[in-house]
């Protein structure tokens, strides 16, 4: 009786084990990703609210400066202030001075603070909330004065943002909770067969430990081990000789779980940064702005040239992390379809030369290349190669493109005479935010995610790459596809045969 209940009794605490890992892992990695959500929201607070003051000083300090250089009695203010020709102050939170020192009435005399409606009984924190009022109280023509500001439109439209920016971020968050458990789950799957051989082993198992306590003192072992110690590993008894193979097959098992483990962490750990990246940046040129750009054309185009560039490149950067989270989540669908590649080839030079008349490109197509594949998605990993030849090769340089057929594979190929990557490079240039030189990296805009979507793409229709490249001779990289067994219905376009474009 008791032999047939040991089995099961192991079984169970496999199980336990197992779930265990998998509560740890999610724990751990939705952790990070919260904390990175709650300071990019506390962040972008910080700037909208200091937003709405920026915006409520400058319209003070229009109206002050029409008074102070006319001689009309006071105009009436603009929609949402309040003149008033008191002394005194009401109670209030008043702003720090070193942030009164950054506004736009830059003036020492000046005082700031913010008041809310009195409470009353009926009326919630959130409804006086929207009674906020900003004050500014000064001295213009030797005659006090108290602006009065509704802050009420611009706290609604922080809260309608951040609201939208919330609601986002929970559907991600819920969404990453299954997609996490899916995944180590099947990262685990091993564990579970584990405990089905060892309960085989507990069965059969004769000689010096007959009783099963060589796969006990194992899976205490197994208990032991949490998501921070997943490359310790199991230590490899040689006296247990039916055993040293599962032990084997457990570490081999941890490794994989922890390479997976620490690409998640790293993953995280670099999206939060690259998205506060540019939240500085923006924070950075504001900065700019308050110190020395509100009279200064140069500077102030500068900042809004430098804020545009920094708002785009932060729309790529969301686009690219988004277009890898659904293919990590697998819910990207490939549209196939059958079409010439040559086609895909010719029609990304000729948009390419209306932008870029600083290189020259080069084709060499060769004929028919038919491919069932999604046309949309292998053209922008062909862009993808084609933009990263433009980026490193000097102006007049060539790139060259070339499409051809051999044994039932079509060949793309992408080549230029740029400045080429190092060899200790090459093998990582496809990983997820990897740069081979940050500097060159920031003078180009790039985030180190178009390739990973290139060998995203690359990998999902079937296909494999070959990379080589010289320092200073230039880079070549050839995308390998199966070629499709059928043509389209009407196959258009480019003749069979040889085709040579070469640029003007």
């Amino acid at each position: 009786m008791n032999k047939k209940e040991k089995p099961s009794a192991v079984s169970g605490f496999g199980e336990k084990i197992r779930f265990s890992l998998v509560l740890k892992l999610n724990l751990r990695m939705l952790g990070m990703l919260l904390s990175a959500f709650i300071s990019i929201n506390l962040l972008l607070s910080i700037l909208l609210f200091g937003t709405a003051l920026w915006r409520a000083e400058a319209g003070a300090q229009k109206f002050i400066t029409a008074y102070e250089n006319s001689i009309e009695p006071m105009a009436e203010p603009a929609a949402g202030y309040e003149i008033l020709l008191v002394e005194s102050e009401k109670k209030g939170l008043r702003l720090p001075g070193l942030l009164q020192s950054r506004l736009p009435l830059n003036n020492p005399e000046v005082r700031r603070w913010i008041s809310l409606p009195d409470a009353e009984p009926e009326k919630t924190f959130f409804s006086r909330l929207e009674g906020a009022t900003y004050h500014m109280a000064l001295t213009a023509k030797d005659t006090p004065l108290q602006i009065a500001y509704t802050l009420e439109p611009d706290l609604r439209q922080i809260y309608f943002i951040l609201l939208i920016l919330l609601g986002s971020q929970v559907l991600y968050f819920i969404g990453r909770i299954s997609t996490n458990n899916q995944v180590i789950r099947h990262t685990l799957k091993p564990l579970a067969e584990m405990v089905e051989t060892a309960k085989s082993i507990h069965q059969d198992m004769s000689g010096a430990e007959p009783t099963g306590a060589g796969i006990k003192r194992l899976a205490g072992a197994i208990s032991t081990i949490n998501a921070r110690e997943l490359n310790r590993g199991l230590s490899i008894d040689t006296s247990q000789e039916e055993l040293k193979d599962l032990a084997y097959a457990i570490n081999d098992m941890l490794q994989r779980i922890n390479q997976a483990y620490q690409s998640q962490v790293r993953f995280v750990a670099d999206a939060s940064h690259e998205l506060r990246t540019p939240l500085s940046v923006l924070q950075g040129y504001a900065n700019l702005l308050d110190r020395w750009g509100k009279h200064d054309e140069k500077t102030l185009q500068e900042a809004i040239d430098a804020i545009k560039s920094e708002t785009e490149n932060m729309k790529v950067l969301v686009e690219q992390l988004l277009f890898l989270a659904r293919g990590d989540n697998n819910t990207i669908h490939l549209e196939r379809v059958v079409f010439d590649a040559r086609e895909i080839v010719a029609e990304i030079v000729r948009e390419t030369r209306l932008f870029d008349p600083a290189h020259t490109f080069q084709t060499e197509l060769e004929g028919p290349a038919y491919l069932e594949a999604d046309q949309h998605l292998i053209k922008q990993a062909l862009r993808i190669l084609v933009d990263n030849s433009i980026k490193y090769t000097p102006a007049g340089g060539m790139i060259q493109l070339k499409v051809g057929t051999e044994h039932e594979t079509v060949k793309i190929q992408v080549r230029d005479n740029g400045i080429g990557i190092a060899p200790d490079d090459v093998p990582r240039i496809f990983d997820r935010f990897y740069r081979s030189d940050e500097s060159r990296a920031r003078k180009t805009g790039g985030s180190g995610l178009g390739l990973a979507i290139a060998k995203w793409i690359i990998d999902h229709h079937g296909g494999h790459y070959e990379v080589l490249s010289r320092l200073g001779i230039g880079t070549r990289i050839t995308l390998s596809f199966p070629a499709a067994r059928t043509p389209p219905a009407s196959s258009e376009g480019l003749p069979a045969g040889s085709s040579n474009l070469d640029a003007e």
